[in-house]
């Protein structure tokens, strides 16, 4: 059974790689492309505004990344201001960026889910009366942390440091592609985002998945898998023991 890592290519190859070390037969097939900026001028005024902010969100290792590539030269985080991270992906990415731990705040690695609920339960007890709050991510996605944040008295901004795409396959990719639907009990999906599987609909027209299997972190990308038809749809933690754990269940109760 070949597991499909779907997350952006980065991610992706970082997962299959940890996955493989874990015996696992895993294979990258990147479901939502990752371009730059729409607005780099945007990205760069904010750099200028991050010392004067309580707290930074960042949404993913994508939008940590984007937004320090281009992060003016020798500028390092600013002291007394928070990094919020939804997930350890994430807390990983701006620890090698160069924020310290101390400056971040994240779910605990035992959580439930690693999402923007999950961040909140972090942040929930702070007063953010007043606090000056950017949210750093796509272009588009989930406002509900902005809401939360503005409900609580917090005054916030986001931009865009990258812009999601529907990816594009190259020849292996198209190849690993063709062997999941020809032959799905042989293969394992692992989503761990809604988008990607609205790609995966939207590039394979006509596509039967009743036979399909698939493991998703959240219960948004289980419904969105099962709506797509998905006729197996396990839930399982989204950190990485936990996935590893799922995965070799799985496999152990359905031999080849």
């Amino acid at each position: 059974m070949k597991l499909l890592v779907t997350r952006p290519a980065d991610q992706a190859l970082e997962w299959t790689v940890r996955l493989q070390e874990r015996g696992i037969d895993a294979a990258a097939l990147p479901l939502i492309g990752i371009q730059p900026a729409p607005d780099g001028a945007a990205v760069a005024a904010a750099w200028a505004t991050l010392a004067g902010m309580s707290l930074v969100v960042f949404v993913s290792p994508n939008a940590a990344e984007q937004f320090f590539a281009l992060r003016p030269a020798g500028l390092a985080w600013p002291a007394g201001v928070l990094a919020g991270s939804p997930g350890p992906g994430t807390t990983r990415t701006l620890r090698a960026l160069g924020v310290p731990a101390s400056a971040i705040a994240a779910p605990a690695h035992d959580a439930a889910q690693f999402d923007s609920e999950a961040l909140w339960a972090q942040l929930s007890a702070r007063d953010w009366s007043g606090r000056q709050v950017l949210i750093v991510r796509g272009d588009g996605g989930r406002d509900w942390l902005a809401r939360t944040l503005n409900e609580h008295g917090a005054q916030v901004a986001t931009v865009a440091a990258y812009r999601r795409a529907a990816p594009v396959f190259d020849v292996p990719q198209r190849a690993l592609l063709a062997a999941a639907l020809a032959a799905p009990q042989q293969h394992l999906w692992f989503f761990s985002s809604s988008e990607a599987i609205d790609h995966l609909d939207a590039a394979t027209p006509g596509a039967h998945w009743r036979a399909a299997r698939a493991l998703a972190t959240h219960p948004r990308i289980a419904e969105r898998a099962r709506a797509l038809g998905l006729g197996t749809v396990l839930r399982c933690r989204p950190e990485f023991d936990a996935v590893v754990a799922c995965i070799q269940s799985f496999a152990a109760s359905n031999p080849p």
